[in-house]
């Protein structure tokens, strides 16, 4: 029995159609999964059914019904009603998502307060109740804290009880665990499929994973450019897909292993007992704060056209460490790049040696400056390290680099916002390539980015290691990830290293229980 139908949706931005004669029905006690690249239209066709969509956008529909409800002929306060009613939605990201002033219990009692008109003390014993319903330590202490006080996984589960607060019949999850470690996004989803069994709900989840899809969903529905593509139960489509663009996105997950590196292949960096302390917060106003070291211990060695990973969930030390290696932050210890001792050097003496040591970071729209064209992005780093360079060699030079990261010379013109997702990594990457470095560190450089946008990546960074003899420093938490680009792992807890080797060994045989735990979360 369908509970919830669409037909014929249309949403258009101007001249531009975004969602395009959309049809979707969710069956009631079912999962239904909307799947596709950024942009497609699902988070858009999701927004249409709580009438959430920007004012720029124009949109019909032939039909919108929830059970025996038409939605197209609700006024404003039945919308509202219906929105954190009948229907509740997890977000994204949740750190945006929640209000930074307001206690854990204030945000998922405001619904109780506008949808029942519940007492203060009911409310109270009702958040209490959905803190215990999903997995939350059900305490006053908890209900008190702050969201920059929750890791990102109950912060997530927040998000799970306001949205069950007002008992909903259908639950929105719109890539619930995108920004999340993979050990946390399973339980994450874990979480969810089972409130949807004990509660009998409904689901729409958006996704652009096929892996946690094949896993958690019940049916499929395939979006490209506004379309809906194929659709039907999910083990059936996945598995016997019919249109090219399905097959498209089951090509784009990570696949292959690097070939062996050459057994004479010279050592380019060598870190040995790198340790990085931060102060934590003190407890009283005299005493001293207590140390909290964030790596502690670490040594590792890298080849010249190697490889290596650095895997763990948030807060195990692998940005610090990358942090520390760059000397942009304090850190004890030895780094040796190419025989040469750097925590020795002065910043003077240092600057000659940051450009054979580049780095593209995570988030491709927040590490690019929006005032600066492309071409004065990627040419920033001669401008510093070469500032006799004629301007006409320094254009040319950035033309080449555009070319060799699949860009068009021409959109060096252009500005950030006018890209893509994808081409702002690859704007990232020709920036780091423009001083001829020795050394890439790579934090989290895909995982900002759709499966099949990310393969592409991942493409081109094998092609440019391979072209110019590049080593790369990868840090992932995504193990399909590492699997594909690095010859080694390293597995961080902690701020400690737990265990470190071949990746093909580590994958095939992990030693130690807790790398054992995050293979199992990636790849069940």
């Amino acid at each position: 029995m369908s509970l919830l139908s669409i037909r014929g949706l249309t949403i258009q931005f101007g001249d531009q159609t975004a969602v395009d004669n959309m049809e979707l029905q969710l069956e009631a006690g079912r999962m239904l999964a909307l799947v596709g690249e950024s942009g497609s239209g699902k988070s858009l066709t999701a927004l249409s059914l709580l009438d959430l969509l920007p004012e720029s956008a124009h949109w019909s529909a032939d039909s919108m019904s929830l059970g025996d409800q038409d939605l197209l002929k609700l006024d404003h306060k039945q919308k509202r009603t219906l929105r954190g009613g009948r229907i509740g939605m997890i977000f994204q990201e949740p750190l945006t998502a929640l209000n930074p002033l307001h206690t854990v219990e204030k945000q998922i009692s405001e619904a109780l307060f506008i949808h029942q008109g519940m007492s203060q003390t009911r409310a109270r014993e009702r958040c209490l109740e959905l803190l215990k319903q999903v997995e939350l330590p059900a305490t006053a202490e908890m209900l008190r804290r702050y969201p920059h006080q929750l890791s990102g996984g109950q912060r997530q589960r927040v998000m799970i009880a306001m949205a069950l607060a007002n008992d909903p019949e259908i639950l929105i999850a719109d890539e619930p665990t995108t920004a999340l470690d993979v050990t946390v996004q399973e339980t994450i989803l874990t979480l969810i499929k089972r409130l949807q069994q004990e509660l009998g709900l409904s689901i729409l989840l958006i996704s652009h994973d096929l892996g946690v899809v094949s896993r958690f969903a019940d049916d499929i529905i395939v979006m490209n450019k506004g379309k809906r593509v194929e659709a039907g139960p999910t083990h059936e489509v996945l598995a016997h897909p019919q249109e090219d663009y399905t097959r498209h996105l089951l090509d784009s997950e990570p696949r292959g292993r690097m070939p062996a590196l050459a057994a004479d292949s010279p050592e380019l960096l060598l870190a040995s007992d790198i340790e990085v302390t931060f102060k934590g917060k003190r407890s009283r106003l005299f005493q001293p704060p207590p140390l909290f070291k964030a790596v502690d211990n670490i040594s590792l060695s890298l080849r010249k056209g190697e490889t290596l990973g650095i895997v763990g969930e948030s807060g195990s030390g692998k940005s610090t460490l990358a942090l520390a290696l760059l000397r942009l932050i304090g850190s004890r210890g030895s780094v040796t790049l190419d025989g040469t001792e750097l925590h020795t050097l002065s910043q003077g003496q240092l600057r000659p040696w940051r450009r054979r040591m580049q780095v593209v970071f995570q988030d491709p729209y927040g590490s690019l400056n929006p005032r600066m064209t492309v071409g004065q992005i990627i040419a920033e780093g001669l401008a510093v390290h070469e500032p006799s360079m004629p301007r006409a060699v320094r254009d040319e030079r950035v033309s080449e680099l555009l070319k060799e990261v699949d860009l068009p010379p021409q959109t060096r013109n252009r500005y950030p916002h006018e890209f893509s997702g994808g081409q702002r990594q690859r704007i990232a990457i020709a920036r780091a390539l423009i001083l001829n470095p020795d050394l890439l560190i790579l934090d989290e450089p895909t995982s900002a980015l759709d499966r099949s946008v990310q393969f592409q990546i991942l493409e081109l960074l094998k092609t440019l290691q391979q072209r110019h003899g590049l080593s790369y420093l990868f840090i992932s938490h995504d193990l399909k990830v590492i699997r594909a680009i690095c010859h080694r792992v390293m597995v961080m807890k902690d701020g400690k290293v737990v265990e470190e080797g071949d990746v093909q060994a580590i994958f095939d045989a992990p030693s130690q229980a807790y790398t054992q735990k995050l293979i199992a979360a990636a790849f069940a």
